[in-house]
């Protein structure tokens, strides 16, 4: 069979004339200029997903094209925008319903430029000011009842009474008793402790203080406030610092200012060593010391005492009320010592005790 070559010329002409075409096309879109091209219109059913915009369109200007239409049926499919300038581009208009898919934007967009978009009408972006009002009522009032206060912020009260029982060898009975007034960060405290004599005279001596509290850091709390001495019959300025140390050991220390110069600190630690839900053993001890001597009221210079006592309770009622048993020591220290022997009193002593601390 014999092949004709006649045609072979004009198709390779053909063929060269319509690749010298493809090329003059993709130049004259490098210069094409939008800017003022309307797509306002309708443009929902437009089907852009054949278009070839491979070409070079790096400097293609889109600054003035107007496409606040509705573009809500236009399909991207197959769009190459990898070189476009959109920086003047009005897409405020609808286009919630534009299918970009198969939008081919893996070229390279480094060029872009995107500064003058206007997309407010696309979803998300900022929250007007008034979106939410500060409080988040958003206008509903809160009723006969007022403003909801979190925990923390109403003032409640308390009262804690630490030790209240009776010395069976010192024929007495101790208090401590604290009750407060306030918020987590303000409070006022009433605070008084002593002993009162169930023989012979029955003297009470007590040191009573009322004070501004307030915390200083996580574990520590100050006060500051006045107080009054009934064993001395003198009042006086107090601060005083109370807190958890280390190894959960209660701890508290005040100073207080008599009006004569006097200046007595008292210092205090507990534990709780805790057997079970029910049963704690706490131990406790305090150091009293005077900055002068006082021989009418007994009192030496330095470390006048110290007072100790190991306690057995039994927290019940959801452990607001304990009763315990339990021993405690007192010990004159330093002059004290021979303070009380000139006065014929003991020194040393100890007694067993019973009683009950409770809060509410």
């Amino acid at each position: 069979m014999k092949i004709s070559k006649k045609n072979l010329p004009f198709i390779g002409l053909s063929s060269l004339v319509l690749l010298t075409s493809s090329f003059a096309t993709a130049a004259e879109m490098s210069d094409m200029d939008h800017s003022g091209m309307d797509m306002s219109g309708d443009m929902s059913d437009m089907d852009h997903s054949g278009m070839d915009m491979s070409g070079d369109m790096s400097d293609m200007d889109h600054s003035g094209m107007d496409m606040s239409g509705d573009m809500s049926g236009m399909d991207h499919g197959s769009m190459d925008m990898s070189g476009m300038d959109h920086s003047g581009m009005d897409m405020s208009g609808d286009m919630s319903g534009m299918d970009h898919s198969g939008m081919d934007m893996s070229g390279d967009m480094s060029d872009m430029d995107h500064g003058s978009m206007d997309m407010s009408g696309m979803q998300g972006g900022q929250p007007p000011a008034d979106a939410r009002s500060p409080d988040y009522s958003n206008g509903v009032p809160y009723g006969q009842y007022g403003k909801p206060m979190m925990m923390g912020s109403m003032p409640l009260w308390g009262v804690s009474v630490d030790d209240l029982g009776y010395q069976f060898d010192e024929d007495q009975i101790n208090f401590e008793a604290t009750g407060w007034y306030g918020t987590d960060s303000n409070r006022i405290r009433l605070r008084t402790e002593g002993s009162a004599q169930t023989k012979d005279d029955k003297e009470i001596d007590s040191l009573s203080s009322l004070a501004y509290w307030k915390p200083l850091s996580i574990f520590w709390n100050g006060e500051a406030g006045v107080a009054y001495d009934t064993e001395n019959d003198n009042a006086a300025v107090m601060a005083g610092i109370v807190g958890t140390a280390p190894y959960f050991i209660e701890t508290d220390a005040r100073a207080y200012l008599y009006t004569d110069g006097q200046l007595r600190l008292d210092l205090g630690a507990e534990y709780e060593w805790r057997l079970d839900q029910h049963w704690v053993v706490i131990p406790e001890m305090g150091l009293t010391a005077f900055s002068k001597d006082d021989h009418d009221n007994g009192i030496t210079k330095g470390f006048n005492e110290m007072e100790a006592e190991v306690r057995l309770t039994y927290e019940t009622f959801s452990r607001q009320l304990a009763p315990y048993v339990g021993v405690s020591y007192e010990t004159a220290l330093g002059k004290a010592r021979g303070q009380r022997r000139q006065e014929d009193e003991s020194v040393d002593s100890s007694s067993l005790t019973a009683g009950v601390k409770f809060w509410f």
